[in-house]
């Protein structure tokens, strides 16, 4: 029995061998090298270029900063130029979500961030700091001051797009399907 094993053994380690053997590159000979193929490109560096996977699902602003959807999609030509964007309108959780598409070059996309410019003010009967553990000092006194926006400090994508239309402009245009 003993003797089976390592014949199968020796059998094995053979057969690995010549695999192996069979895969190793020719050695050289007095034929020409192949021409080999360089692949050049135009640039090493992509500074100031956005990545196509961040800008799918990225928010959509109307002009009065005005949630209207997200980038669902983007359709390119046969060159590779994005033509369309596919716009998720209303729903929740994708459920009920109403897709249009709209040109790719009507987006206009920013790096700020939206600034809040809500009118909600602190209760006239509360001070204007409550602040008592020392929490928090850097944060504005009042809720109808306007907080500043901080700048988006990714190169590889913008903050979020606008396009100028209402919440009810896009759903009321037709339905987007995939066919």
């Amino acid at each position: 029995m003993l003797m089976k094993s390592i014949a199968a053994g020796v059998a094995g380690s053979a057969l690995l061998a010549t695999v192996a053997f069979a895969q190793t590159p020719p050695a050289a000979t007095d034929k020409a090298p192949a021409a080999s193929t360089t692949v050049t490109t135009t640039t090493t560096s992509a500074a100031g270029e956005w990545r196509a996977s961040k800008l799918v699902g990225l928010k959509i602003y109307n002009d009065a900063n005005e949630s209207v959807g997200s980038i669902s999609d983007l359709l390119m030509d046969k060159n590779g130029d994005i033509k369309i964007a596919v716009i998720g309108v209303g729903g929740f959780l994708g459920m009920g979500e109403h897709l249009v598409a709209v040109p790719f070059d009507k987006l206009k996309f920013v790096n700020e961030a939206v600034a809040y410019s809500g009118a909600a003010t602190a209760p006239a009967n509360r001070p204007a700091s409550t602040t008592t553990t020392g929490a928090a000092p850097d944060r504005p006194a009042t809720m109808n001051e306007k907080t500043t926006a901080t700048t988006t400090t990714s190169k590889w994508y913008p903050d979020h797009a606008v396009f100028n239309a209402t919440k009810d402009d896009l759903k009321k245009m037709p339905e987007f399907k995939y066919d």
